[in-house]
């Protein structure tokens, strides 16, 4: 995320959503940022992931990394 804030289409937007969906027996993800209004504005799949959950989501608002129950 932080390495991605610098993607032209990904800086110019104030307000983010980050959403990384595992494949838990392919072992694969998928992230993806839009700007809160379901409009995605960066996807990256992800050949191999151990991360244990199916899905997480994280907030940037105004260059600041929010969990959802932060914001």
């Amino acid at each position: 995320m932080a390495f991605q804030q610098a993607h032209p289409l990904v800086k110019r937007e104030e307000f983010q959503v980050w959403t990384l969906n595992v494949d838990l027996e392919q072992s694969t993800a998928t992230l993806t940022c839009d700007n809160g209004n379901y409009q995605i504005v960066f996807t990256k799949q992800i050949s191999y992931t151990d991360f244990p959950m199916e899905e997480i989501k994280i907030y940037v608002a105004d260059n600041v990394i929010l969990l959802p129950s932060e914001y």
